[in-house]
């Protein structure tokens, strides 16, 4: 096992116990577990809303839901796998609501994008560039069928494998991959001019 490999052990052995000790009350250890925790499921809320406000709302309820449920927690998956699974349904639910209306909040180019750089960083043209790129991405995958988005941000931006993806959504691995699939081609097609 290589130094890598053994830090990745550790942190799900890590949670494993924080999560075991806050279901016997400590709830120092459930702080601990939303720092370990707190950045990758906030990530995932922002792949799958594309805003930052919806994402926090998200990640924050995500939290709520698994402080008021952790003793349901029963070891029969990791932690970030029954953690994650609480996220996208989240996610999926504030899709679904009625209050909650889509948008695409790119941010408009800051002042200090245009200023003038003289120390080997990339120019603003380029950085512009880059921005315009990453946006046109979200956009995309913000575009996707609903099933198609929450397997692009699994696979490909959280990078879980097949097997994780499977037990979160509840979709065999077939489907999951077939559902890749089918993202990947469309955002393809949709991204064939930005992207070279």
């Amino acid at each position: 096992m290589n130094r890598g490999e053994n830090e990745t052990a550790d942190f799900v052995n890590d949670a494993e116990s924080l999560a075991a000790a806050s279901q016997g009350g400590d709830t120092a250890a459930f702080d601990r577990l939303v720092l370990m925790y707190k950045d990758r499921i906030y990530n995932l809320c922002y792949r799958f809303l594309g805003s930052h406000a919806d994402a926090e709302d998200a990640a924050q309820d995500t939290f709520m839901k698994v402080y008021t449920s952790i003793n349901q927690f029963k070891f029969q998956s990791s932690f970030s796998t029954w953690l994650y699974r609480i996220a996208v349904n989240t996610c999926k639910n504030k899709l679904k609501s009625f209050s909650w209306k889509r948008f695409f909040p790119f941010n408009a180019i800051t002042p200090d994008a245009l200023t003038e750089i003289a120390d080997g960083r990339p120019s603003p043209d380029m950085r512009l560039q880059s921005r315009q790129r990453g946006r046109a991405i979200e956009k995309a995958i913000l575009e996707l069928p609903v099933a198609q988005r929450l397997v692009v941000v699994l696979r490909d931006m959280e990078g879980l494998s097949y097997e994780e993806i499977s037990s979160i959504t509840g979709l065999n691995q077939g489907t999951v991959k077939s559902k890749l699939s089918r993202a990947r081609h469309a955002l393809r097609d949709k991204l064939k001019d930005v992207v070279a």
